[in-house]
């Protein structure tokens, strides 16, 4: 039973009854109405498939006044038809609610209309007291089409999500050496199937939290199309570059790095990605804590991670016997040969930045020499010692 008085209950029933016959001048009205307010609906070329959803709606909108619904129909199944419809069509939701307003609007006056013209207002003053009811049902019914407008768009979205991670898995593997498939993943990731590109590896961290900040908008605000995917173990980044310096993507994108982030060197097209996600996962391993590695700036800390036999072979090569002094010893050696390493071998400037004497630093250095048995002004041995001292740190 309805929650009006008997009056109401039977003015609806009666108007709602003489409404079915009029649908189809409702729904014209009802649709030119919308045309004038909400003109997406005619440059999406939709008229005359919202002429049909207006008359359905309309129809099953005075079933439900009429006490009309045919049995076993939901009352709002035409409105979840609607919400799906229009979340595949790509309406705005705002836009299909102010139609639903107005055909409230419609309808009201509608049963207004067939009081006064077919039995002389006879039930204008019972409609004042169905007014409320009458709007609950487009509320009802509004209610019913944002539901299914919802879930059919968290649907389209993990549809279309599905297929953009599947696009770049299928990248990643090297597919884009098909033509066809190259063209679908352009479109799909709405970015240049051509032109320079970088690619960025951020690894997710055992914590959970995530490497990277908003690098989307960051990228945005420089005039650079991006697009992101967040995957088990890293999320993944493809930055086209269009005209624009790789620079000014790197300066972008080191205020997000929150954890390891790596980025390849430009790469050529979509059809690269392979390789420039290999190089980006590359030169993220190189970092032992939160950062932007570029793996052209890290290329020996590169071929020493993606070469993990090879590190405890280049530390004891390198070091010799220096690793066996004590811990007190073994320290400041290291950070003496470091820092003669990173000025050319020169004790002078290495002293300037050990805050100490010239000729203690020239001890040091022989005590480093006799024990690597390695000479510091060989380029050789230098490259060797400054690999060793690089596989040292990765392996602390």
């Amino acid at each position: 039973m309805r929650p009006l008085p008997d009056e109401s209950s039977e003015a609806l029933r009666v108007l709602g009854g003489v409404l079915l016959d009029e649908v189809d001048g409702l729904a014209d009205r009802l649709t030119v109405m919308v045309l004038q307010r909400e003109p997406v609906y005619a440059e999406l070329d939709m008229v005359e498939e919202l002429r049909g959803a207006c008359r359905v709606n309309l129809e099953r909108g005075v079933q439900v006044l009429a006490e009309q619904v045919p049995g076993g129909v939901d009352p709002e199944d035409t409105s979840r038809q609607t919400g799906r419809r229009r979340a595949r069509q790509g309406v705005p939701l705002e836009v299909v609610l102010r139609a639903y307003r107005l055909g409230g609007r419609v309808m009201w006056e509608a049963l207004l209309g067939a009081s006064r013209g077919r039995f002389s207002g006879r039930y204008d003053d019972v409609l004042l007291d169905a007014a409320s009811y009458v709007w609950r049902v487009n509320d009802s019914s509004s209610s019913a089409l944002v539901e299914a407008y919802r879930l059919e768009e968290l649907r389209l979205q993990s549809h279309d999500l599905s297929r953009r991670h599947a696009v770049l898995d299928g990248l990643i593997e090297g597919r884009g050496s098909d033509p066809a498939f190259l063209r679908d993943a352009a479109t799909v990731l709405g970015l240049p199937e051509r032109g320079p590109v970088l690619c960025v590896v951020a690894p997710v961290e055992p914590s959970g939290e995530d490497p990277l900040r908003s690098p989307q908008e960051a990228l945005s605000a420089h005039g650079l199309v991006s697009s992101w995917f967040l995957r088990p173990r890293d999320e993944v980044g493809v930055v086209a570059l269009a005209a624009r310096p790789h620079e000014v993507a790197l300066d972008a994108l080191r205020p997000c790095a929150e954890g390891r982030v790596g980025v390849s060197p430009v790469v050529d097209g979509l059809g690269a990605i392979d390789a420039g996600y290999r190089m980006a996962h590359t030169a993220a391993r190189t970092l032992s804590g939160p950062g932007l590695a570029v793996l052209d700036e890290r290329l020996p800390e590169a071929l020493l991670v993606d070469s993990p036999e090879l590190v405890p072979r280049v530390v004891r090569t390198a070091l010799g016997s220096l690793l066996d002094l004590p811990v007190v010893d073994r320290d400041m050696l290291l950070e003496t040969l470091q820092e003669l390493l990173a000025h050319g071998g020169s004790p002078t400037y290495a002293a300037a930045a050990l805050f100490c004497h010239r000729n203690t630093v020239i001890y040091r250095m022989r005590r480093i020499e006799a024990a690597t048995g390695r000479s510091i002004g060989d380029p050789r041995d230098r490259l060797l010692l400054t690999l060793g001292v690089m596989a040292a740190r990765m392996g602390a």
